[in-house]
């Protein structure tokens, strides 16, 4: 390593160490008040009473619109007996596949005759996500 760059090097790290420093009291100090007077609003400095007032000056009441948006986000996210009824995640269709197995013999001298089978096109049953158009299939 270049001799040059270590006291840089060093300078720049004992800066970034001092600078980790300071005391948990020096950047947040205590207060007056237990956790229990700020959860009710009771603190010593008032700050608190402020905030809460400054808080209930925010609030408005919700129009017309908004409330009924509000009533339709949380419907679809109960469950109801429509919900229930509906399927949530459709099955997607898994065509049948018909194969025909020609006379052949068994082992070299049992003779097995022609037949037909039917097995699923995919080998796990698929489901379509919420909302997924499924018609075109």
């Amino acid at each position: 390593m270049n001799r040059a760059f270590m006291p840089v090097a060093f300078a720049a790290l004992m800066s970034v160490i001092s600078g980790c420093s300071t005391s948990k009291d020096e950047m947040l100090p205590a207060g007056d008040s237990n956790m229990l007077e700020l959860w009710q609003g009771k603190g010593a400095s008032g700050s608190t009473q402020q905030g809460a007032q400054g808080r209930e000056a925010l609030r408005r009441p919700l129009s017309e619109t908004e409330d009924q948006r509000a009533d339709k986000l949380d419907h679809s996210y109960s469950r109801t007996q429509e919900s229930e009824i509906t399927q949530q995640f459709p099955r997607l269709p898994n065509p049948d596949m018909v194969m025909y197995v020609f006379p052949h013999l068994a082992g070299g001298n049992s003779p097995v005759p022609g037949y037909s089978t039917v097995f699923p096109f995919y080998s796990q049953v698929q489901y379509a996500l919420p909302g997924e158009r499924t018609e075109d299939l």
